[in-house]
C-alpha cells in the first residue's frame, strides 16, 4: 500500500529509494485514484522545491520567479546497438566517483502483448545498478512517440526530489520520432557509430537540429581512424545548420565505452556547455517553456478523455470520425464541430 502523499514525499526527500520507486509506480499509473494521489504528491514537491531565495524574489513580485536549475537533465539516444546503455554505465560510475548521485532513467520498447518493458537495462548496466549513488529505473515507452514513456517528466521531478544531482534519459533508439527528448531534458546528446557518409545522410535533420553535443562511440581498436573521420564528418555536416542555442556549435567527440577512453573528457565538455547555458538563463527559459508544453499536453490528454467518457460527445465523435474517413467533412471542419459541442 502506497504511503499518503504528505508521507510519501517526506521520505522521498530524504533519499528512501523505496519511497521513490513507490512514488514513480504511482504517477506512471493510469488509474483516476493513483492519479489523484500522484498530482497531490507533485504539487506538494513543486512547493517546496522553491529555495529561500526564490521565494524571496518572487514575493516583491507579482510574478513568481522560477527556479534556477542545479540537477542537470541529460538526454542520450542512437540507433540501437550503438552502445548506449555500456556508454551510460561507464559514465555513471565515473560520475559517482566523483561525488555525484546518478539516476538513469531508461525508456524501454513495450511488449505488444503486456505493455511492459522487454530490454531490462538494470541487466545491460550491471555495475552501475549495484552502486549506492545510482538508481537505474527502465520504464516502458507504452507506445508514446517520441521515445519517451508518458510519464518520464514527472519521474524526473521525483529523482531530483529524492536528491540526484544527475539524470540520464536513455532513449529507445533515433528518428524523426525521437527528438521529444527535447522536451524533458537540458541537453540532447546523440551518440553515433563510426561509419562512412552514408551512414550519416540516414540521420534525420530533425533530430541534429536538436543535438547539443555528438559522441562517436567505439573509437578503439581498428576503429580509431575510422571514428575520427566520423567525428570530422558530423561536424561538417553541424556546420551548415543553425545551432539549437544561438552562439554555442555541438561539440562533437569520440570515446570507447568499452575500453572506458575519451568518457571522462566528454563530460568535461558536456558539463562545461551545462554550466554556461545554466550562466546565460537559458535554462531557466528551458525549463518554463518545457513545463507550458507539458500542461499543453495534459489539457489535450484530459479533453480527449472527456469526450470518450462522454456519451453524448462519443456518439458525436463517432460519427464525424465516419464522416472524415469517407471524405464527406474536412477534419478541420469535424474538429470544429466537437468543440462546439464541448462548450455547450
Amino acid at each position: 500500500m502506497t504511503a499518503a502523499p504528505e508521507e510519501l514525499a517526506s521520505e522521498l526527500r530524504a533519499g528512501d529509494r523505496r519511497a521513490l520507486a513507490q512514488a514513480i509506480t504511482l504517477v506512471e499509473s493510469t488509474r483516476p485514484d493513483h492519479r489523484v494521489q500522484a498530482n497531490e504528491l507533485l504539487d506538494i514537491l513543486c512547493a517546496s522545491s522553491l529555495s529561500s531565495s526564490s521565494r524571496s524574489e518572487a514575493a516583491g513580485s507579482s510574478q513568481p520567479t522560477a527556479k534556477r536549475p542545479t540537477a542537470k537533465r541529460i538526454g542520450i539516444s542512437g540507433t540501437p546497438g550503438v552502445g548506449k546503455s555500456t556508454l551510460i554505465e561507464s559514465l555513471g560510475l565515473h560520475l559517482i566517483e566523483q561525488g555525484h548521485r546518478v539516476a538513469v532513467l531508461a525508456i524501454d520498447p513495450s511488449s505488444v502483448r503486456t505493455g511492459g518493458s522487454i530490454m531490462g537495462d538494470k541487466t545491460r548496466m550491471s555495475e552501475l545498478s549495484r552502486s549506492s549513488g545510482a538508481f537505474i529505473r527502465p520504464s516502458a515507452s507504452q507506445g508514446v512517440l517520441g521515445g519517451i514513456a508518458n510519464r518520464t517528466g514527472e519521474v524526473i521531478s521525483l529523482v531530483e526530489a529524492a536528491g540526484y544531482d544527475i539524470i540520464i534519459v536513455e532513449t529507445v533508439g533515433v528518428g524523426q520520432s525521437e527528438v521529444a527528448v527535447a522536451s524533458v531534458t537540458d541537453l540532447f546528446v546523440l551518440l553515433v557509430a563510426p561509419a562512412g557518409g552514408d551512414d550519416l545522410q540516414g540521420i534525420k535533420r530533425g533530430v541534429m537540429e536538436l543535438v547539443d553535443a555528438v559522441l562517436v562511440n567505439k573509437a578503439d581498436g581498428d576503429l580509431v581512424n575510422l571514428a575520427a573521420h566520423t567525428a570530422t564528418d558530423y561536424q561538417h555536416a553541424l556546420s551548415f545548420l543553425r545551432p539549437k542555442n544561438e552562439g554555442h556549435v555541438p561539440p562533437v567527440m569520440t570515446c570507447s565505452a568499452l575500453s572506458n577512453t575519451g568518457i571522462e573528457a566528454a563530460w568535461t565538455v558536456i558539463d562545461k556547455l551545462w554550466s554556461t547555458l545554466a550562466e546565460e538563463g537559458l535554462l531557466t527559459d528551458l525549463r518554463s517553456l518545457q513545463a507550458r508544453q507539458a500542461f499543453d499536453r495534459e489539457v489535450e490528454a484530459i479533453l480527449v478523455h472527456r469526450v470518450l467518457e462522454s456519451e453524448n460527445l462519443s456518439s458525436s465523435y463517432s460519427e464525424l470520425q465516419v464522416q472524415v474517413s469517407t471524405g464527406s467533412l474536412a477534419p478541420s471542419s469535424a474538429a470544429a464541430t466537437l468543440s462546439a459541442l464541448l462548450v455547450r
